[in-house]
């Protein structure tokens, strides 16, 4: 992602990347354009919340809970599987861990593989589709990116580039399958978002333009009313500003969601511009909110590991995101159909 119109992005080349991890098939069973410069505080612990009976769309939202502990172990697995490029054995793995995860909640995911054009030739990418099924056919989105950026000169692990949003997807996820949802929920995890070597040109959002266009050919698109991006949440010290390219009503119901639960201190009024997974939608006319803290001292660099990251973090956009749903669910149910 990047912020702003014309701000640097890190050059990078290609590298062959570690792919120590655990076994990625075994289920868990328990960007602002100022950078901060607020120190660390000290790591949140993860915190296990429990869970209810699937609740129906008439029950309070609140009848599901994220759970940060699960999160937060989804993020860590990510990380162990070393960095995780577009086309590396590593993000392979990471791959079939997500999967694995899908299929234990009992959601369906298949995979859609395209050979990317990159500056440095071809790369194979592979987007997740999974589908929770809802009483209508038309779809809301839960999406983030899960490869990390490509670097020669150090170790990056991408914690929260790509680790937490993703974690917070599957945890999501879980929770979603356990209500009767009103849409059917689609959870996107996107290969090729980050630069292969700088974002310029086409450089970047590989996957999430795949998803476009492929949805337009096979005229499924329309179906789609709604994209909640999730980008680099696990930021201790969150602090997650409007994007300025993000449908304002979709924006404004997620902010209003909040502040309602309190976190006003983390979804700030201030605005910024991103460039992210998102744009290829909002310009497919798709209403697309991105949920992301750019500024993050430790972005693009070594220090993305789980020393800058923290479950509570986690805690605060997936409690956000879970009561934003239903909200969503109404207002686009009492729509006009076109």
């Amino acid at each position: 992602m990047r912020a702003g119109v014309g701000t640097m992005v890190l050059a990078s080349v290609f590298i062959a990347c570690s792919t120590a991890g655990s076994d990625p098939t075994t289920p868990i069973v328990p960007r602002t354009l100022a950078r901060s410069n607020s120190p660390a505080v000290a790591p949140s612990p993860p915190r296990a919340v429990a869970l209810s009976n699937a609740p129906t769309l008439a029950q309070a939202p609140s009848s599901v809970r994220f759970d940060s502990a699960r999160a937060y172990e989804h993020l860590r697995r990510q990380v162990g599987f070393g960095p995780r490029p577009s086309g590396s054995a590593a993000l392979a793995q990471c791959r079939q861990y997500i999967a694995a995860q899908l299929k234990a909640s009992g959601i369906a995911v298949r995979e859609d593989a395209f050979d990317a054009m990159t500056p440095l030739g071809q790369v194979r990418m592979v987007n997740l589709i999974a589908t929770i099924p809802g009483r209508r056919s038309d779809r809301i989105a839960l999406a983030t990116h899960y490869d990390t950026k490509l670097f020669r000169d150090i170790r990056f692990v991408g914690a929260s580039d790509g680790a937490s949003s993703t974690a917070a997807v599957l945890e999501l996820g879980r929770q979603l399958k356990a209500r009767q949802n009103e849409f059917t929920i689609e959870l996107i995890f996107f290969d090729g978002e980050e630069a292969v070597v700088e974002w310029r040109g086409d450089d970047h959002t590989y996957g999430s333009r795949r998803y476009v266009d492929a949805a337009k050919q096979a005229g499924t698109l329309t179906g789609l009313k709604a994209l909640v991006l999730l980008d680099m949440i696990g930021d201790r010290n969150l602090g997650i500003r409007r994007d300025s390219n993000s449908t304002p009503w979709l924006t404004d119901l997620v902010w209003s969601t909040a502040a309602t639960l309190g976190h006003r201190t983390t979804f700030l009024s201030e605005e910024t511009t991103i460039e992210d997974d998102h744009l290829p939608f909002v310009r497919a006319g798709v209403p697309s909110v991105d949920i992301i803290d750019l500024d993050y001292p430790a972005w693009h660099t070594a220090q993305d590991d789980l020393d800058h990251v923290s479950a509570r973090s986690l805690q605060i956009v997936g409690d956000v995101v879970l009561e934003a749903i239903p909200q969503i669910e109404r207002r686009l149910a009492s729509a006009p159909r076109r």
